[in-house]
């Protein structure tokens, strides 16, 4: 039997503004998997990690965390998900370090044991010699680094990720791949990661849903030659048979 899902999302619909955002849209991550999320700007990819955040409320259909509707998730089961969204966790008076230490502590952990996490975060994400640094002054890149290493540095079981690579460069990249597989592999983490990048989630992800006008249109195989083409085919084929060919 497979495992349950650790974070599922089941048909379900929003609109915003009076605009359809998701149709209908089913996806679950799985224990030790990464799940990602690739589609065009606006297909509506922070929108649907708004709802299993429970940031937003879907108008139908039920996210689900651990099991549980979102809407009834407690402090337990919310202290062990991590994420970022749109824009990192960093706030700009805090040093580096402080920001990661609040993140931690944000998340139920000790001060001793926020303290020595939110070293290790650091150290990983390659931010020691910015740790004292204010996060406001800190590059594009290196704020991303701060938001991931606040993502990460309590070990969570679940990971919703919006364009994580977003500002770093290849080395930072190589290294968040590594640590969320390491995540996957060591305790079982859940990892949804939206990207634009296909190359780079072929590399880390076991599925790829590609997300298109709101509504799930197909998925992609990991390693597969010429990602690209083959997301633009699902994206064309898709716009085809809802509009018609152009006339």
């Amino acid at each position: 039997m497979a495992p349950a899902a650790a974070i599922q999302a089941e048909r379900v619909s929003k609109a915003l503004g009076g605009l359809p955002v998701l149709d209908d849209v089913s996806l679950d991550v799985g224990p030790s998997e990464i799940h990602a999320l690739v589609g065009l700007n606006g297909a509506g990819k922070t929108t649907l990690m708004r709802i299993l955040l429970g940031m937003l409320k879907p108008d139908q259909g039920s996210p689900r965390l651990a099991g549980l509707p979102v809407s009834g998730a407690g402090t337990q089961e919310w202290s062990r998900v991590g994420q970022m969204l749109e824009t990192p966790f960093a706030y700009p008076e805090l040093t580096a370090r402080e920001n990661v230490y609040c993140s931690a502590r944000l998340h139920g952990m000790s001060k001793d044991g926020a303290g020595s996490a939110a070293a290790r975060a650091l150290s990983d994400l390659g931010l020691e010699q910015y740790a004292d640094q204010r996060a406001g002054t800190l590059s594009l890149g290196n704020r991303q680094r701060v938001g991931l290493a606040a993502a990460l540095v309590h070990g969570p079981d679940v990971l919703v990720l919006d364009e994580p690579t977003n500002g770093l460069d290849p080395r930072g990249v190589i290294v968040l791949r590594r640590l969320l597989q390491e995540a996957c592999r060591d305790r079982g983490a859940a990892v949804l990661v939206s990207s634009h990048h296909l190359d780079e989630v072929s590399r880390m992800a076991s599925r790829i849903s590609v997300l298109h006008r709101g509504r799930i249109i197909g998925t992609l195989q990991s390693g597969a030659v010429d990602l690209e083409r083959r997301f633009f085919d699902l994206v064309l084929q898709s716009d085809l048979n809802e509009h018609g060919p152009e006339q």
